[in-house]
């Protein structure tokens, strides 16, 4: 049996009140994944290159430093 011949066979025994959430769940599922944007890509491309920058203290100390630029 496959997964999705299972999937149905199990469908049957949910009662109408749980099926809810199901389907709920189903809908999410079904959605594609989102693409991230070109600029995302250079910048994980930018990374994997071994380009970009390290930053190694707090989140505070980081905008401080954003601000800045």
């Amino acid at each position: 049996m496959s997964n999705r011949e299972l999937a149905k066979n199990l469908i049957d025994q949910i009662s109408d009140a749980k099926l809810l959430y199901v389907i709920a769940y189903l809908q999410g599922a079904a959605v594609p994944e989102e693409m991230p944007n070109t600029e995302t890509i250079a910048s994980m491309e930018e990374l994997e290159n071994g380009g970009g920058t390290l930053f190694t203290g707090s989140t505070e100390a980081l905008f401080t430093e954003l601000m800045e630029e």
